[in-house]
């Protein structure tokens, strides 16, 4: 198996389980993630979501996943297309979370952005309607 098929089928795996936890289990992540590595969202820690933002260590990111948890129920989740070449892979989907607060919703397009090296995610980045966050949260 190539390096692209292989970082396709890590990522398939893990989306899996976090699509059937219904975002419950984050474990998965942490598990393919190197100890040092570069994480982006498009919201950058604004709409009062500052775990939406960067990170730049794997024990870090615990933050972001207890964010979520606290602030966001899952509706759905479809990891729909994933695109490989060289080191990169590109997850195409959908998303569709409910505030926990509000009880307003969030449908939006969702694409997350990996890089990866000896195996491990080295980057990531996730792009998603943050405007529909920013309303969900008021």
């Amino acid at each position: 198996m190539s390096d692209e098929a292989a970082n396709v089928r890590t990522l398939k795996d893990a989306y899996k389980i976090w699509i059937d936890s219904k975002g419950e289990r984050f474990d998965q992540w942490i598990a393919i993630i190197a100890d040092k590595f570069k994480f982006g969202s498009l919201a950058e820690g604004r709409h009062g979501a500052s775990y939406l933002t960067s990170y730049d260590s794997r024990d870090a990111l615990e933050h972001y996943f207890a964010g979520i948890k606290v602030d966001w129920a899952m509706v759905a989740f479809e990891a729909e297309h994933f695109v490989a070449q060289g080191d990169r892979v590109v997850m195409l989907g959908r998303c569709c979370w409910r505030h926990k607060r509000t009880g307003k919703v969030v449908d939006s397009p969702k694409t997350d952005s990996w890089r990866f090296a000896g195996g491990k995610v080295v980057e990531f980045y996730e792009y998603y309607d943050t405007a529909q966050l920013r309303d969900a949260m008021a």
